[in-house]
């Protein structure tokens, strides 16, 4: 029988982050399978347009462009991962990103401020944002998705007005030259970022103290108060830290773009939930994990281009991710409640 082990101050802890409860008797050949769908299913896709457009899609030039343009989606996704692990949604992670990405620009190119000194600040912002966001869930226990969709329309207001509803460009070539110029193996510095981030948040979660509480917090806050955990500060923490790395991808989008949108950033919101939630049933099934997430990103965004390079028109990116979110919710609880009857036997 599992024992919870003892972390720091005396508060309890579950097993390893990585090997739920019922998990700790190996795994069966279909256990791997299930795992593996998510990246079997990516080289399904892959194979399909390659025979469908084998000019065009199977290419170099076209994989290391989707490699090295979605880093924006990955780390936006992980931002999303931390308080999604907690049991909460934050539904202003892509109104942080916009911002951020927008207080680089007016600083750098309306203000003269240093490029390092404007993506400190906007870090900071995030920061804030996230700490705000935490401090009104947590003091006045009011519902997280409420919450952040309130303070997320109030972001994108504030974003309007610092750039006067204007794309706002000539930011320093220095941030675009270490997010779009270098590269390594022809993929562009961002996506190595975006790489880095999760193995980061995939040793948090699997292997460190805090990455298990979170965890048991997001399995039953009841649970988690009672064997110890400060439920709350675990849960704000999580919300400072999805503003930090939102605000971070932020920094990013304007790197590759060399100019802020005071809207475009809202568009990353459907996928990086679609991924999410895609992403929980795989690598590591019935929990939300990064691995998962970095490649669902990619899964969804062969589909799409894909769908672009054979002609499809534009509307059907919306119905694509719309679907793949209702796909993945469903086969998140499909995987949820399969688990939870494997757990009682």
């Amino acid at each position: 029988m599992n024992q919870v082990s003892p972390g720091a101050a005396g508060e309890m802890l579950p097993p390893t982050a990585s090997e739920p409860q019922h998990q700790k008797k190996g795994f069966s050949l279909g256990d791997y399978v299930e795992r593996l769908a998510l990246v079997i299913a990516w080289l399904v896709v892959i194979v399909v347009f390659s025979i469908l457009a084998p000019d065009t899609f199977f290419n170099v030039r076209n994989f290391t462009t989707m490699f090295g343009t979605q880093t924006t989606l990955v780390i936006l996704a992980l931002a999303l991962l931390i308080p999604l692990t907690a049991g909460d949604y934050d539904i202003s992670v892509a109104a942080t990103l916009t911002m951020s990405g927008m207080v680089v620009a007016v600083l750098n190119a309306h203000h003269g401020v240093p490029i390092g000194a404007a993506i400190a600040i906007a870090i900071a912002l995030g920061a804030l944002i996230g700490f705000i966001n935490g401090f009104f869930i947590i003091i006045f226990e009011i519902d997280a998705f409420i919450v952040t969709l309130g303070t997320g329309t109030i972001i994108l207001g504030l974003t309007l007005w610092i750039s006067a509803s204007q794309t706002v460009s000539g930011v320093s070539d220095w941030l675009s030259s270490w997010v779009v110029v270098h590269r390594i193996f022809g993929v562009s510095y961002e996506f190595y970022y975006g790489l880095a981030l999760c193995i980061l948040l995939w040793y948090v979660f699997d292997f460190t103290a805090i990455g298990r509480r979170i965890l048991f917090v997001g399995r039953g806050t009841n649970v988690a108060r009672l064997s110890g955990i400060r439920v709350g500060r675990v849960r704000w923490g999580c919300f400072v830290a999805a503003g930090i790395i939102a605000a971070a991808a932020g920094v990013l989008y304007t790197g590759t773009a060399g100019a802020s949108d005071p809207t475009s950033g809202q568009t990353f919101l459907l996928p990086a939930f679609a991924a999410a939630f895609l992403g929980s049933t795989a690598i590591t099934p019935g929990r939300f994990n990064p691995w998962g997430t970095f490649i669902a990103v990619y899964f969804l965004v062969t589909g799409i281009t894909g769908l672009a390079i054979l002609g499809v028109q534009t509307w059907v990116q919306n119905v694509f991710y719309g679907g793949a979110l209702v796909v993945a919710l469903s086969l998140s609880q499909i995987v949820k409640k399969r688990r939870e009857r494997a757990a009682r036997l």
